[in-house]
């Protein structure tokens, strides 16, 4: 997705992103700069103003390398990705490789996780039945079992007296 000012000039284009694995909240994002330059650079979510078919941003000056956010090396060493992580139940049943993700671009609050196996998605799970992230799977809480047909109860439903 490409990266602009609000002045329109081309800042780079999204090029990964970072996830704290343990509140789900996006710290921002990496981005393969177009000034000519090499570097990755990193934008922090607090310095995107919109979100639309591309994202902008006030100037160029917010961006810098990922290096000189002190308060972002411990989460880049302790190695927990979202993103490309194995998923798997609290049991130990594999549900694929987390291959896409959704999040809510006002508050930039993961939302939705997506696994993969080999070429098939799987079914999207939502944050809420997240466990814990680790350095090697992040684990999903185990589905809870049916037991009982549940009979279908009309909600709000208004009584009528009865006629004869």
């Amino acid at each position: 997705m490409p990266v602009v000012t609000e002045e329109g000039d081309a800042a780079g284009a999204l090029a990964g992103i970072l996830i704290h694995p343990d509140s789900g909240k996006i710290e921002g994002f990496f981005l393969q700069h177009t000034g000519g330059r090499s570097e990755q650079l990193f934008l922090s979510t607090l310095d995107i103003r919109r979100w639309t078919n591309r994202v902008v941003i006030r100037s160029v000056d917010v961006l810098s390398p990922v290096e000189e956010r002190i308060r972002l090396q411990p989460l880049l060493q302790e190695g927990r990705p979202v993103i490309g992580q194995r998923m798997r139940t609290e049991s130990g049943r594999s549900l694929g490789r987390c291959s896409d993700i959704q999040f809510d671009t006002s508050h930039y609050l993961l939302e939705w996780l997506f696994p993969r196996k080999f070429f098939r998605w799987d079914v999207p799970m939502p944050v809420s039945q997240v466990v814990e992230v680790r350095k090697d799977a992040i684990i999903m809480r185990d589905p809870t079992p049916i037991t009982e047909k549940e009979e279908l109860k009309p909600a709000m439903m208004p009584t009528l007296p009865e006629v004869a």
